[in-house]
This record gives C-alpha cells, structure tokens and sequence, in this order.
C-alpha cells in the first residue's frame, strides 16, 4: 500500500479516478547485505529470496514501532501448514487493555492470522507467514513477525529448506549498478519527514556513494538527480550517475583492439 502511495503523490489511492496513470514499482535495488537465502529490508517492506534460480522479491507487512522486528541473522527451522495460533501473553494483554478477550489458541481457518502457511525462525517467537488481513502488507502492522499475502507465502514455503539463512536488515537508502549506470533508490523513513530526517538520509546517501566510489572509481553523479531522489523518497529508482571514467578507458580499448587502416 505505502510502496504505491509513496510513488504516486497525489493520487487517490482509493479512487484514482478513470484514465489515471499509475507508476507501478516493479524495479528494486538489490539490498546491501550477503545475496544468500532471505533477506529483510523492513524499511521497504520487502522480502527478497537468493537461490541458484536467481532472485525473488515479495511485499511484506512488518513490526510497528512499539512492537518492531528484529534487526538480526536467523535461521529457517520449520516449515508450518495450517498453523494455529498461540497469543502470547504480551498480546492478550494488549487486546485485554482494549477490552477484547483472546482465546488461548486460534485454530487454522479464516480467523487465524498466521494465515495457511508458516516458516518458523530459529529468533525466538518470529515466524514469516500469511495473513487473514491482506490490507496490512506493505505496512508497520504486525507484532515483529513477517507478514505475507497469502498467494505469496503458499509459494516461498515449499522452496525454502531447512537452515535457510535469514537476515533482517533496514536500509531505506539503496545504491547500484546497472552496467555503467547508478541507480538511488530511497524509501521515506516517516511518512511527513523533517530537516532531521532529510539530514540523515543525505548522509547515508553520502556514505552509500562513498562506498560505491572505492569499488567503482570514475563515477560521476548527477547532483539535481540526486537531489531529486532524496526530496521525493518515493522508493522508485532513479538513474543518478555513470562510471565514464571506465567507459573511456573501454573506448579506448577498443580503438587499440582496431587494425590500423
């Protein structure tokens, strides 16, 4: 929900209105964090899945600020089918404070809100599973689990093995390289951001820029593109440099390679 929010300022997300052009972001930034197993930006509310087939990328809900997920390395430990539900006591004293009672155990069906599928975590009382509220995926809504739709978890459980590693990260600043080309991608850490918050993105963008320098040298950003990411920190990637440098030292490569005429 916030990922189509977020790129598409000013537009309805409920009633967008006929004939209305709607940026669907369908392209993403690879994490910086090992390529191996699954891995969690909660600061985009994606979940990616390394495997020898590639790569595969899913939304997912995650913890609120008072409840949030765990920035930590995990371990997949069971594969769960129609899990039943067992409130923590944390959690029925949350709802008790609201004045609704939880039962001890939920059983699988649609009330369950671990949904029809589970993948338990080696972190303590963590799981990534299903949801019988699809409307809470892309969201800070959950109690630090992983939330998934329900299409989407039904696939990953049966590709992921046992001892897959986990790792939750939070990176709302991306940097990458398509061939020759640098690409920002920048996700808004609050939804009204201040100076302070501004601040800080610039200079994790400084420091991602810095650090792709010492392994790309001869890139040359484009300062308004750059400027341009972190106003909007939509969470699209935009195109904001080229490594010209390398691409010289190519041509000219190229034209010793030629046979003289």
């Amino acid at each position: 929900y916030l990922e189509l929010v977020h790129a598409n300022p000013g537009v309805d997300p409920w009633l967008p209105g006929d004939g209305t052009q709607i940026t669907l972001p369908e392209q993403h930034i690879l994490p910086d964090a090992p390529r191996k197993g699954i891995v969690i930006n909660l600061a985009e509310f994606r979940l990616y899945y390394y495997s020898d087939d590639g790569v595969q990328t899913y939304p997912v809900g995650v913890g609120t600020e008072q409840n949030p997920s765990p920035l930590t390395q995990a371990k997949v430990t069971m594969r769960l089918e129609s899990p039943a539900w067992y409130p923590p006591t944390s959690v029925r004293e949350e709802y008790e404070k609201n004045g609704e009672q939880l039962p001890l155990m939920v059983p699988p069906g649609p009330e369950n809100p671990l949904g029809p599928y589970a993948l338990k975590l080696s972190a303590k009382g963590y799981l990534i599973h299903g949801t019988n509220k699809k409307f809470g995926i892309g969201m800070q809504v959950s109690h630090g689990c992983i939330r998934m739709y329900n299409d989407d978890i039904s696939q990953l459980v049966f590709e992921v093995p046992k001892g897959t590693p986990v790792q939750f990260v939070k990176q709302p600043v991306k940097v990458g390289m398509s061939g020759n080309e640098v690409w920002l991608e920048i996700h808004r850490p609050k939804e009204e951001m201040d100076k302070a918050a501004k601040d800080q993105l610039w200079k994790d963008v400084m420091q991602k820029m810095d650090k792709l320098l010492d392994k790309h040298p001869g890139i040359e950003f484009q300062r308004h593109a750059v400027e341009l990411a972190v106003d909007q920190a939509d969470g699209v990637p935009r195109l904001v440099g080229e490594q010209v440098r390398q691409m010289a030292q190519n041509h000219d490569k190229e034209t010793d390679d030629k046979p003289s005429l």
